[in-house]
């Protein structure tokens, strides 16, 4: 019996590298077919667990030799279906969990080196064992991996203040197609040797080539927060009361607007929550600031003095800053808990956008109206990031419509969310990615822009091993 290039692909990492490096057991196999949402499902013969940069080099250079393709695969975390194999079994997982090694953490620096297969969570402990944190955090930090983040770009709710994960990125290694290295760990603040691999590598969603490491920024670790929270009339009175906050200080790192039927959500399906404020308002904004010890009053005082002259104007309704950090806790569990309480009320179509910061409040208002007139009953509203220009514009059906009709309309509802984002300047993925959810949608939208991405994925991956069907 004639094998294939899998097979001979299997064969060879097996023999080189041994047993633990392939995985080719259907049931250990299945839990990484399937992303995150369980919207898309694929198909593979094996996952190669590479247990080094060296390593993973080869497994690309036999891949290529062989014309087999791989999908490059973390924590399995994403959004969009990015790290998920075609449904025809074309193509083998590359997993970088195995890599998973803090190789150094320079504490006079703050920079640290860590592998592609590190989990979010155990980098936090690290720094913060040191003195110093990554200020990077979201919902899946117990189990997205730093490759994955690099790969994808992500965001949170720290942008405001330190940028997406390419901000926080000095160097990048990694394996390109051809199964040659790239290293770029060095972390030079100045080099002008024309392209930038590492930028190029982050946000490529593994399409130009395989994340094995990364050299991160970190900040001092926090020595006390405060938590506000904000009743407010409107998306354009959030702004000007981030504005006014900037404006006093450098030290806002979370601004978090929640409109009312979001937090009635929250406080209907999430067990322990309770209102922030004595009633409701058709706006909230959550705020927090922090010290790493270079404020001059407590982080409590300093957002108490600016927040003063915004109540007595009547910018902001009402306000309350958490007593405590059980009370601070309290305050975030609310805004972390909108999109469970969302699926917990029933479907909804969610939308992770930007627009520039001006522009979000008159866009959340009017792409909310827009989407309501033109699918009667539905309910459309943002929530999220409004200091970023980042908001998650979630559509929900209409009272008493079924899970099938909606359904229906998802695709039209998408259609003309992404149709005004484009028109005010914005962008269909924020902080996501496009995966395989959105890449449809980016080629109608942006024809030059995929004509772009497709000429550097040619120069770079010319045979197209490298996460086929993702991005382009």
């Amino acid at each position: 019996m004639v094998s294939g290039p899998q097979d001979r692909l299997i064969e060879q990492v097996t023999a080189r590298f041994g047993a633990k490096a392939v995985q080719a057991d259907r049931a250990e196999i299945v839990p990484w077919l399937t992303d995150w949402r369980g919207k898309f499902h694929g198909t593979s013969a094996a996952i190669l667990s590479p247990s080094s940069t060296a390593q993973a080099a080869e497994m690309v250079r036999l891949a290529a030799e062989f014309c087999v393709a791989l999908v490059p695969q973390g924590g399995n975390t994403g959004m969009v279906g990015g790290a998920t194999p075609p449904e025809d079994g074309s193509a083998v997982i590359l997993s970088t969990r195995r890599m998973n090694r803090i190789r150094s953490l320079d504490a006079e620096a703050g920079v640290a080196v860590v592998e592609a297969g590190v989990i979010l969570a155990n980098l936090h402990d690290a720094a913060e064992a040191q003195g110093w944190r990554f200020p990077l955090t979201l919902g899946s930090r117990g189990s997205c991996t730093i490759g994955g983040l690099i790969a994808t770009n992500a965001g949170g709710t720290q942008v405001l203040r330190f940028g997406t994960m390419r901000a926080l990125v000095l160097g990048i290694e990694a394996v390109l197609p051809d199964g040659t290295i790239h290293d770029g760990l060095s972390g030079l603040k100045k080099d002008n040797r024309g392209y930038s691999f590492d930028q190029l590598l982050a946000g490529s969603e593994g399409t130009l080539g395989v994340i094995t490491a990364a050299a991160l920024r970190l900040v001092p670790a926090i020595r006390n927060r405060a938590v506000s929270w904000l009743g407010l009339r409107s998306p354009t009175d959030a702004l000007s009361v981030l504005r006014a906050l900037e404006k006093g200080t450098t030290h806002v790192e979370g601004f978090e607007i929640v409109p009312r039927d979001s937090l009635e959500l929250v406080l209907k399906h999430i067990p322990g929550t309770r209102p922030p404020l004595e009633r409701q308002h058709v706006w909230n904004v959550l705020v927090e600031l922090t010290d790493d010890g270079s404020l001059q009053e407590t982080p409590e005082a300093l957002l108490e003095r600016l927040l003063e002259p915004l109540i007595d104007s009547g910018l902001a309704e009402d306000a309350t800053i958490a007593a405590n950090e059980a009370q601070a806790e309290a305050l975030w569990r609310i805004r972390d808990s909108i999109s469970e309480a969302e699926r917990t009320e029933g479907p909804t179509l969610a939308h992770d956008i930007s627009v520039p910061v001006a522009d979000m409040p008159r866009f959340m208002t009017e792409a909310a109206a827009e989407v309501e007139r033109a699918f009667p009953g539905t309910a459309a509203s943002g929530f999220g990031h409004l200091g970023d220009g980042n908001v998650h514009f979630h559509v929900r059906p209409a009272t008493g419509a079924s899970a099938e009709a909606f359904a229906g309309q998802s695709a039209s509802i998408t259609r003309l969310v992404h149709d005004l984002v484009t028109a005010a300047g914005g962008s269909i993925s924020a902080e996501h990615g496009i995966g395989q959810m959105k890449r449809d949608e980016l080629a109608r939208l942006a024809p030059e822009r995929v004509a772009h991405l497709k000429a550097i994925k040619q120069a770079l991956d010319p045979k197209g091993i490298m996460n086929p069907g993702k991005l382009v």
